[in-house]
């Protein structure tokens, strides 16, 4: 059955070649059916569109005002259609990502540049942020998806690992005596520590591993940068603890040293995450594609 769209849309194709056998070729119809189409669109609108003629239709005074309204607003559609199918194809759009300085920095970086290569339309938009606070970005839709230290305790927030870390303790050139051989924790304690703030997802997650060994962490310096953390340690105030991942060039190049613990702190992973049982955007989701791709 042919809805009133479809008959518009022939009235339109009609009126544009004023021949019922150019447009029927155009729409791949029949001249009958064509025909039959502009009989029910005039009986419905109870007035005539067209005059018939030797050389084919003209449209009547009634139908060149239908004609000029109908035109406009196909136009339109197809416009919208056009634009539906640049979304789909991610020609553009917005995706906005939660994210701390150090992840961004030393992780999504060569993502994002990736990202933007293959999909230049897609406006990125960066949200700096604990990994709290990301996740409260989250839950009122203010950004699209985080990427943040895990684990993450929150039953509202879906979690994608991508990529595992590990933390180790590193000193500098004046500290480099205890990294000869493994050190206990209670030798660590001794030293002068230094660490992210409290609310760092990162001095969570070690600062508990050691709370479950039974030590407390009384650290001589809290920071809000991991680059202040990584300068800190360079220069001698104190034993830091780092990401290895995250700091191979200093390790490697000699500013830093590895200090060498009895026993491993835990591994643990960086991951995306997004709202639950909420649908990822178009763009999110072959973001996430190209993270868990590369």
């Amino acid at each position: 059955m042919i809805g009133k769209l479809d008959l518009y849309r022939i009235f339109n194709i009609v009126g544009r070649n004023k021949s019922f056998s150019k447009a029927a070729q155009e729409l791949y119809m029949t001249q009958s059916a064509v025909s039959q189409s502009i009989s029910k669109l005039e009986n419905e609108l109870d007035i005539q569109l067209f005059y018939r003629t030797s050389k084919g239709v003209e449209l009547t005074n009634e139908g060149s005002l239908l004609y000029e309204h109908v035109n406009s607003a196909i136009g339109m559609i197809n416009v919208a259609e056009d634009k539906l199918l640049e979304f789909k194809q991610l020609k553009f759009g917005e995706l906005r990502i939660g994210v701390g300085d150090t992840i961004s920095r030393y992780f999504l970086l060569p993502y994002l540049e990736e990202f933007h290569l293959r999909y230049p339309g897609i406006k990125l938009t960066i949200l700096n942020g604990t990994t709290t606070e990301i996740c409260a970005l989250i839950k009122i839709g203010k950004a699209d998806l985080g990427l943040c230290n895990l684990p993450i305790q929150d039953e509202n927030i879906q979690t994608i690992p991508c990529k595992e870390i590990q933390d180790i303790f590193v000193c500098g050139e004046k500290y480099k005596r205890i990294t000869k051989k493994p050190i206990s924790f209670e030798y660590l304690m001794k030293m002068p520590l230094i660490f992210l703030e409290k609310k760092s997802n990162s001095r969570i997650f070690v600062e508990n591993f050691l709370k479950k060994k039974g030590f407390q962490v009384s650290p001589v310096f809290e920071l809000g940068s991991y680059d202040l953390l990584i300068e800190f340690t360079r220069i001698n105030l104190g034993i830091s603890c780092i990401i290895k991942e995250f700091s191979k060039d200093y390790i490697e190049k000699g500013y830093l040293y590895e200090v060498l613990l009895e026993e491993e702190i835990p591994k643990r992973s960086i991951g995306i995450c997004y709202l639950k049982n909420v649908s990822l955007s178009r763009a999110a989701k072959r973001f996430v594609e190209r993270i868990n791709y590369i």
